[in-house]
């Protein structure tokens, strides 16, 4: 005997007989009340309700918009391929994945100019997306900037 093979003693749950009288405690209404549609049979009712009044997320002033698809980048830091990557020919997703600065190639890439010092990596970056900054700072080194199809 392991302690993988201890299984836990529970005792069975007997379900609850409603409608047999008075006597069982759950008799006469079968322990859903008196009248109303939670009494009737068929009836759901939904998280937000509030019996009555007007529903929580009704009464919340609503703000901003949400995109219905929204697309989500893997972001990738000039300080990181400053390190990693100092003297690669070409930057795109493949050697970002090699180089283990994303978790999938597949996905849209956007790369930000956090950075701390200069930046003198000559190489073409290919990106789905660009900060401002990066941008900037990837063509004064030298380099240069193209931008893939999401």
């Amino acid at each position: 005997m392991n302690l993988s093979q201890i299984r836990i003693a529970r005792k069975k749950k007997k379900n609850k007989r409603v409608g047999r009288g008075t006597g069982s405690g759950h008799g006469k209404t079968s322990g859903r009340g008196h009248k109303g549609s939670g009494q009737r049979v068929g009836t759901k009712f939904y998280v937000g309700a509030i019996g009555g009044n007007v529903p929580f997320f009704r009464k919340i002033p609503k703000r901003g918009f949400t995109s219905v698809n929204p697309m989500e980048y893997q972001i990738v830091n000039l300080e990181s391929v400053k390190k990693k990557m100092k003297d690669a020919p070409q930057i795109n997703p493949q050697t970002l994945k090699k180089a283990q600065l994303i978790s999938d190639e597949k996905m849209p890439v956007k790369i930000l100019g956090r950075i701390k010092g200069d930046f003198k990596t000559k190489a073409t970056f290919s990106a789905h997306r660009f900060s401002k900054k990066a941008e900037e700072l990837i063509k004064n080194a030298g380099g240069s900037v193209e931008c893939l199809k999401p």
